[in-house]
């Protein structure tokens, strides 16, 4: 697991108030379906904002941007953000 990846299950874990632990799920599964919702989705966007030092910009604030862990990932590739592992 890459860091970006543990950051984002990190994030996940202690603002996206799922239902399940993030560390079980897989890259793709519908966080939403784990119990992200509107509202802790705000919360794991400020979050990321601060641990990368990014910010989303109005476009990418979508559901479809916090839909799964790979599609987190990917918004914040095109931000930027250097994957290692």
């Amino acid at each position: 697991m890459t860091k970006v990846d543990e950051t984002i299950r990190s994030v996940l874990k202690t603002q996206g108030r799922l239902a399940v632990d993030p560390e079980t799920l897989g890259e793709k599964d519908d966080l939403y379906m784990s119990g992200l919702s509107s509202h802790s989705s705000v919360n794991v966007m400020l979050s990321l904002e601060n641990e990368f030092d990014v910010e989303f910009p109005v476009e990418m604030l979508t559901k479809a941007t916090f839909q799964s862990i790979s599609s987190v990932r990917a918004a914040l590739e095109k931000l930027g953000v250097q994957d290692s592992a």
